[in-house]
């Protein structure tokens, strides 16, 4: 897990951690003595009848997951790991690099009230789709942007949605994010959900200090971030 020199000596990675560690080790730290038990797994997210999920990678999950909480018709978001060979893979393993997986959230929807194709348009206007294996100042292939497709509906509104945002993108360089049939989706520790939350000081010092929203609206201009309320 590589990270810029500044922000590592800051201690701004994704990990809950005041004090980051080498680049190839997520440290431990703050939120470990606050009592997070680090091996304790999320539950998988409830899926009500009628009812769908989405699975998107963008960096952070932290980062993705307020850019669908709040979101009318969304009943969920679960940070994950998705895309890998490993089962049941941990945030130090996921981080190590080696297991395929990368940084995800499941968005658990409403289709009568929020459509698929409307969070792939929230998912773009919350990531830097021009760059491959890394995502802000966060590096490694487990930060990559990527679309995970569950069956030949969402494959096809995808693919459209990207040739689209080819097509229109208000930046010159070329979208790089791959469209990926999905895997198994493994939640992950209990801490990183919701931790804008549970550690709101330390999530927003990551953010500001990764350059999330200032690149975001040097991409998107004013439409950078979308709808969501929660940066």
């Amino acid at each position: 897990m590589r990270r810029l020199l500044v922000l590592m000596c800051l201690g701004l990675g994704c990990q809950p951690s005041t004090a980051a560690g080498p680049a190839s080790q997520p440290a431990g730290g703050a939120s470990a003595a606050a009592g997070h038990d680090k091996k304790a797994i999320a539950p998988a997210p409830a899926v009500p009848a009628g009812h769908e999920t989405a699975i998107f990678a963008g960096g952070c999950f932290w980062c993705l997951e307020t850019a669908f909480e709040g979101l009318p018709g969304v009943d969920s978001v679960t940070s994950g790991y998705s895309g890998g060979h490993v089962k049941n893979p941990s945030y130090q393993q996921v981080g190590r690099g080696g297991t395929g997986h990368a940084e995800v959230v499941m968005v658990v929807f409403d289709p009568k009230t929020v459509t698929y194709d409307q969070l792939l348009t929230q998912f773009w206007l919350n990531i830097d789709p021009t760059t491959k294996d890394r995502q802000f100042c966060d590096w490694g292939d487990s930060y990559r942007p990527e679309i995970f497709v569950q069956g030949k509906a969402q494959r096809a509104a995808a693919e459209k949605s990207l040739a689209e945002v080819k097509k229109t993108k208000p930046f010159d360089d070329a979208v790089v994010v791959p469209v990926t049939d999905a895997g198994p989706f493994y939640p992950a520790e209990n801490y990183h959900q919701d931790f804008y939350k549970k550690e709101p000081a330390h999530y927003q010092r990551y953010r500001t200090g990764c350059g999330r929203d200032a690149r975001l609206r040097q991409l998107w201009g004013k439409k950078a971030g979308g709808i969501a309320t929660h940066h």
